[in-house]
């Protein structure tokens, strides 16, 4: 017999029980759906943690202080205040494929303008650092390496430090205190919003990294220095590089600086996604193992209720193979059908809870894909040992089965 008519001998005996067919299909369907709503929000949740990192800048090293002794008392990760402003500019200068440097110093404070007050953090950078953060001025402009070289009292605004004390006015050109210092605002910041941190990269106020230096901290030391590196393939040299010579520059002294990287930081920040994205469907794929061991049942109960038929079917020629093939066939459609079905209302659910919950959703085609192969596997996994039972069925004793 014919593929064909075999195929369509499968789609009558379907047909003849189209509720218990559907019921059959039901478990494929909330398999398939489960499997792809929950990869759906892993990788949404994934694909905004990698966002927010990418919004950290484009092939960025990080150096931070290390940890100190001093009499005996160990400092924890931090306690070291070592770098300095001729760190960066050795690391600029000596190491091939750094591209820009930014010196930073960072502090919270109270800052006042046009009347109001409010709360932020004050960050001293070079004007190189919105090249290396990837970050756009909306009005007015950053501050140039000539208000670097003299201290110059100038400030660049994130959009919230804007809406909390110039709402009703132009910021550009208006004065900001900064601890009583009066520093001119040239420019305000493009919106950046939440960083993986959970920390509003809006809310800041941009300085030159002397001017906090001299004027505001009046310290020597920086809390940070960021490098961008020419391209993401050199980063792994240029942070050795940046090791070997800033250990170089104390003399061999323990190593009081840590260098991190924006690679290092996006593997560790996806990790926890993918353990549970992978969990979610994995949890999710016992659905569709259950959908299959249904699809079993069902197929057994039909080869008892249609041993008669077999045995017609056999007594005028029907090979086994052929009856095998039935059953197989009616098994992968259910379960075809199921996975086709699945994959629209796991794409309906993902909606459905990114639009209720304002969870990020990202459908992923290859699991849909896969998906779809799985529960088509299942059919044919389970359906095996019904249509293989099927197919040995004696031909007189299925005749004579009442």
């Amino acid at each position: 017999m014919r593929i064909s008519s075999t195929f369509i001998i499968s789609l009558r005996a379907l047909r003849r029980n189209i509720l218990r067919s559907s019921l059959t299909a039901l478990g494929i369907i909330i398999g398939v759906g489960a499997v792809i709503a929950m990869v759906s929000i892993g990788n949404g949740a994934k694909s905004q943690i990698e966002g927010q990192i990418a919004s950290l800048g484009q092939n960025v090293i990080m150096i931070f202080p290390g940890s100190s002794t001093s009499g005996g008392t160990r400092g924890g990760w931090g306690s070291s205040s070592s770098l300095t402003p001729e760190d960066a500019t050795a690391i600029l200068h000596e190491i091939p494929g750094v591209v820009a440097t930014s010196p930073e110093l960072r502090d919270r404070t109270q800052v006042l303008g046009n009347g109001l007050n409010w709360n932020t953090q004050i960050q001293g950078e070079s004007p190189e650092y919105l090249s290396i953060r990837m970050w756009g001025i909306a009005e007015g402009e950053m501050f140039t390496d000539q208000d670097v070289r003299t201290y110059a009292k100038v400030a660049v605004i994130g959009k919230t430090v804007v809406n909390q004390l110039f709402p009703d006015v132009d910021p550009v050109g208006q004065i900001l205190r900064i601890r009583n210092i009066p520093f001119k605002v040239t420019g305000v910041l493009t919106s950046k919003g939440f960083n993986f941190f959970g920390s509003d990269q809006d809310d800041v106020v941009l300085i030159p990294y002397t001017s906090h230096l001299r004027r505001v901290s009046r310290r020597q030391n920086l809390n940070s220095i960021l490098v961008q590196a020419i391209t993401a393939e050199a980063i792994p040299q240029i942070q050795q590089g940046i090791t070997d010579l800033l250990q170089q520059r104390r003399q061999g002294r323990e190593p009081d600086f840590t260098v991190r990287n924006q690679i290092e930081l996006a593997e560790a920040a996806t990790a926890t996604s993918n353990t549970m994205t992978n969990l979610l469907g994995a949890i999710a794929g016992v659905s569709l193992i259950v959908g299959g061991i249904g699809i079993m049942n069902i197929m057994l109960v039909s080869v008892t209720e249609r041993t008669r038929e077999i045995g017609i079917r056999m007594a005028v020629g029907a090979h086994g193979s052929e009856i095998m093939l039935q059953f197989l066939i009616e098994a992968v459609l259910l379960s075809a059908l199921g996975g086709t079905l699945g994959i629209g209302l796991g794409i309906g659910a993902s909606e459905i809870m990114s639009r209720l919950n304002g969870w990020p959703t990202l459908v992923s085609p290859t699991a849909a894909v896969v998906a779809f192969a799985v529960s088509a596997a299942v059919g044919v996994f389970f359906g095996y040992y019904p249509a293989r039972k099927a197919a040995q069925l004696d031909p007189i004793d299925a005749l004579r089965y009442e």
